[in-house]
């Protein structure tokens, strides 16, 4: 068996790298016509390199952005000064089935037997992008919660605190001193959601907490009726914003007795592979139909529901980094489960 030991030149191995980067490639001369395109292209813009090359950079501009294309390679040609960010700009380019897609380009200048090339390395950054929509909309959602607690909820419970101020002065009782904690309690949450909305994040700092802890704490602060609740007796620690962790809990506590009943059992457990934890009921559950739903601002299934509830649980799950969904529980009821 003949075996080729010719050695690789320097060509051949550039050549190599370039036609299986993972970047698209496109170089073009400086009357705009595509002359090299390497077959990562097809991947972010639909066209084979066979079907750029020989074909001008046009093709794949947005017909709005093409003046100002044109406009800018005349310039540097003329003056040799750069009017953009070689290292890096964001410019949407023109997929084959007309759509458009945003990209970061970075651009290279180099001479050929005396003629003048431009070549640009081009990454589609869609993903980047819908994740910056989403952490828009999620800082806009924060700040709908911000207006409700500020205009909604302050003031009435400004009234409340004050009240029961008057009252504890009159009369001494452990009643008194549960709706003052509970007020208090609220009062705390209101000005971390605030804060939270000013800075644009979910969490907070964090810390290893007990979960056991935060889990009976959190029941304490809900309205539980005549609920009864089971646990683990060990759930173990993690890494989270206590504040926060503790307001998810009263939130899947209180979805758990206004949608079960007023005499619900709530269990809480540490998932089978002990990486998450879970919360079930054993009420009617919810339908497999619209469980995609039930985290959504503003949904709930409830009359009297503002459907913020489970949003806010969603923001904080996804703020630690952790995931939920949700299912049937061993009863019937719903089961939420958390990872991380």
């Amino acid at each position: 068996m003949d075996v080729d030991n010719s050695p690789v030149t320097t060509d051949d191995f550039y050549q190599t790298l370039v036609e299986n980067a993972a970047e698209g490639m496109l170089t073009i001369d400086e009357n705009s016509d595509i002359v090299y395109a390497n077959p990562a292209i097809e991947d972010i813009l639909g066209y084979t390199p066979e079907e750029l090359i020989g074909s001008s950079k046009m093709d794949i501009i947005p017909e709005r952005l093409e003046p100002v294309h044109t406009a800018a390679l005349k310039s540097y040609v003329e003056t040799g000064e750069r009017n953009i960010d070689w290292n890096g700009i964001e410019l949407p380019a023109l997929h084959k089935d007309g759509h458009e897609v945003p990209t970061l380009i970075s651009l290279r200048e180099h001479e050929h037997d005396g003629d003048q090339y431009f070549t640009g390395v081009i990454r589609d950054i869609s993903e980047r992008r819908q994740r910056e929509n989403q952490l828009q909309d999620q800082k806009e959602r924060l700040d709908e919660f911000a207006d409700i607690l500020t205009h909604d909820i302050r003031n009435p419970l400004s009234v409340a605190e004050g009240y029961t101020k008057i009252a504890r002065e009159q009369r001494d009782s452990p009643e008194l001193e549960k709706i003052s904690d509970a007020l208090t309690r609220i009062d705390t949450l209101v000005d971390d959601v605030l804060e939270l909305s000013k800075e644009g994040r979910s969490i907070g700092e964090t810390d290893v907490i007990d979960v056991g802890e935060s889990v009976r704490e959190a029941w304490e602060s809900v309205e539980t009726r005549q609920a009864t609740m089971l646990v683990d007796d060990d759930l173990g620690a993690i890494e989270a914003d206590e504040s926060r962790f503790q307001e998810l809990l009263e939130n899947l506590f209180r979805n758990a007795i206004d949608h079960a009943g007023s005499d619900a059992t709530v269990r809480v457990g540490l998932l089978s592979d002990e990486l998450g934890l879970y919360v079930e009921d054993d009420g009617s559950g919810i339908p497999a139909t619209i469980r995609s739903d039930v985290f959504g601002h503003g949904y709930s299934t409830h009359r009297d529901g503002t459907g913020y509830g489970l949003s806010i649980v969603s923001q904080i799950v996804d703020g630690h980094g952790w995931d939920i969904s949700v299912t049937e529980g061993t009863e019937g009821g719903a089961r939420f489960e958390i990872t991380w």
